[in-house]
């Protein structure tokens, strides 16, 4: 894969109201995720998985929830999250973009 132009680019639906697209190399991933079901009045629950993640917030507002912490998050911002530490996210605005990147690939994304 090389270039992923963001018009062209296959949705992968998650949930009603977001969905994300992707980039990969053999083993690195770039997910552009648009939440568009804001704000929560609660996190989602935590979740986790055995790949390194960093995000990025594109925009919108978010608290993100890393091993119970919450982080109170901006565009601009980002966060690293280890191996198989639960995490969740709450959107505080009607809408954010996240750009998460995840080593190993994330199977379950890829088309």
């Amino acid at each position: 894969m090389s270039v992923v132009r963001q018009e062209d680019a296959p949705r992968k639906a998650l949930a009603p109201d977001r969905a994300l697209y992707q980039a990969h190399t053999e083993s690195l991933m770039m997910a552009v995720v648009d939440f568009n079901d804001g704000p929560y009045e609660q996190p989602d629950p935590p979740h986790h998985h055995p790949h390194e993640q960093v995000s990025y917030v594109a925009s919108g507002e978010i608290i993100f929830v890393l091993d119970g912490t919450p982080h109170r998050m901006e565009p601009g911002d980002m966060i690293s999250v280890p191996s198989n530490v639960p995490h969740s996210i709450q959107l505080l605005s009607a809408s954010a973009r996240l750009i998460d990147c995840f080593t190993p690939l994330r199977d379950e994304f890829v088309r």
